[in-house]
């Protein structure tokens, strides 16, 4: 097996994500503008988008760790308007694009067209996670984006299997499509509450970070395989167990927080960077399966497709949002200062990404009457075309589009006012235990080892209160800023001295990275990353 084509992929994607975070421009979008303009560049290898491997390997990593990072309760706050995108919009969009397709295209079946609709229809999970953050948005839309696109997956690919049973002649009709999407929904919702208790305490029982990371690693595999095995979503299953473990992942130790966020952070870069150059990759194997339609026809179908999905949402989007709350009165009270502002970026954030592309790949070759797919090749190049025209076009200016409309994102002093006042209830309460225990013989210190805890914790509670104050006239530094770069320019030097003394053999290396995790704990408690 020849292993460089794949160590050129990851290695690539890696570089030019990478070098995105120097740019303006979203990393989604400049990895797939790379993939296009790679998939010509003579020498660079073909890579086919094998189904088999991105919906069962890449998908439910990605899942996983979008939803352990998302928020349970904003979730939940918020799950009227992500189930009636995630669910509504879905099965809205399956069946008005399909309907569409099928008057647009001569002779394409409505069977084939909804199996389109279908394909086209999610959002993706990691273009609207990705972007939404790096844009600052509202954390109420910013949750409503983050829930959609983790649970319209679910959906979309159980639509794409009632809609393909009908097309290749496996006989779907209403019935038996609602009892599908009700064994999918419900099956991957109760495969993940029953994993999820038995995982949690596990996670809880291992003793070892190292051990508990390879769980962790193991987790949302496990979850899809046990939903997919019976006919359930995988999907919902990993997004299950996924918001109830990061809810409760303070009842881990500390260790395995500090490992599992570095290991996931670095799963999720390489896995969302290989996803999205995969896309630009895949124009030569789409445009080769044109065959009967030329390339200015099925060109001209797929702006008319592109342009049938950023309107559809909107269609949907506007009604669910006003609808409701003319109707309910509790919604009104619930939701006071709703506008046009955020149906407008919700709707216009409808990327789609690489599940759709995985999704139309794995539509068959023939039917079960062993004729040919109808509009396969098509089918495949208009997926193709409307994954790459909503991440160009959408992605590049929805930018522009919220600062048109004066859009303001999270009100950081706001944020970091509760984050101080949060901190000060801590500590008062850490401080009272401290006298607690201090005040039993048992726990006897000296007088400077009880005066460094409560230093401590007088240092934990003033740091959050000096970011909101006064900041150094030379440096432009709060006196916390200022703190944290003395503190680490001291642990530089104390390291600089370990290694000095390891490479004059005064001790082993295996003596300097104790000494050196010990001082690379200090850092973590002392550096903070603003973001």
């Amino acid at each position: 097996m020849d292993v460089f084509p794949l160590v050129g992929l990851v290695a690539g994607s890696a570089v030019i994500a990478g070098a995105a975070r120097r740019t303006p421009v979203a990393a989604p979008l400049l990895l797939v503008t790379a993939g296009l303009i790679a998939a010509y560049v003579p020498g660079v290898p073909e890579y086919a988008l094998d189904p088999h491997i991105v919906l069962p390997l890449l998908l439910p990593p990605l899942l996983y760790t979008a939803a352990v990072d998302s928020s349970y309760l904003d979730l939940r706050a918020h799950a009227r308007p992500i189930a009636l995108l995630s669910v509504g919009y879905v099965l809205f969009a399956t069946l008005a694009v399909g309907w569409l397709v099928h008057l647009l295209v001569p002779g394409l079946p409505l069977t084939a067209a909804l199996v389109l609709g279908a394909v086209v229809a999610p959002p993706d999970a990691v273009a609207a996670t990705a972007i939404a953050r790096r844009l600052g948005l509202p954390s109420r839309i910013t949750t409503i984006l983050q829930g959609e696109s983790l649970l319209n997956d679910a959906t979309a690919i159980t639509a794409f299997k009632v809609a393909l049973a009908a097309a290749v002649g496996a006989g779907a009709g209403w019935g038996s499509g609602s009892a599908e999407f009700a064994l999918a929904s419900v099956g991957g919702v109760g495969i993940g509450l029953v994993l999820m208790v038995p995982l949690h305490w596990l996670r809880t029982r291992l003793t070892e970070a190292l051990l508990q990371n390879t769980l962790s690693l193991l987790i949302p595999f496990v979850a899809y395989a046990a939903a997919e095995a019976v006919g359930a979503s995988g999907v919902l299953a990993v997004v299950v167990v996924a918001l109830h473990l990061g809810h409760r992942s303070w009842q881990v130790d500390f260790e395995t927080r500090l490992q599992e966020a570095a290991v996931w952070r670095m799963v999720a870069f390489v896995l969302e960077s290989v996803v999205f150059a995969l896309i630009g990759l895949q124009l030569p194997l789409v445009l080769r399966g044109l065959g009967e339609y030329g390339g200015g026809q099925a060109l001209l179908y797929a702006v008319g497709i592109f342009v049938a999905v950023v309107v559809v949402r909107f269609v949907w989007v506007f009604p669910a949002t006003f609808l409701p709350r003319a109707l309910s009165a509790r919604i009104r009270e619930r939701e006071p200062d709703t506008d046009r502002t955020a149906p407008l970026i919700v709707g216009w954030a409808g990327m789609r990404g690489v599940v759709s592309l995985a999704i139309a790949f794995s539509i068959p070759l023939t039917t079960h009457d062993g004729e040919p797919f109808p509009g396969r090749d098509l089918i495949l190049f208009l997926t193709f075309v409307t994954v790459i025209g909503t991440l160009v076009v959408q992605g590049l200016t929805l930018p522009a589009l919220i600062r048109l409309l004066k859009v303001a994102g999270p009100d950081r002093q706001a944020r970091t006012l509760a984050e101080a006042q949060a901190q000060s209830e801590a500590s008062t309460a850490a401080e009272r235990r401290l006298d607690e225990l201090l005040a039993d013989e048992r726990n006897a210190l000296p007088k400077p080892l009880a005066d460094r805890l409560r230093t401590g914790l007088e240092r934990r509670r003033n740091a959050v209160w000096e970011r909101l104050g006064a900041v150094n006239e030379v440096t432009g530094e709060s006196a916390d800023e200022t703190y944290r770069r003395l503190s680490r320019e001291m642990i530089e030097a104390e390291r600089a001295v370990f290694v000095e003394l390891r490479d004059g053999r005064r001790i082993d290396d295996e003596m300097m990275r104790t000494l050196l995790r010990r001082l690379d704990l200090e850092e973590a408690a002392v550096y903070r990353e603003e973001g």
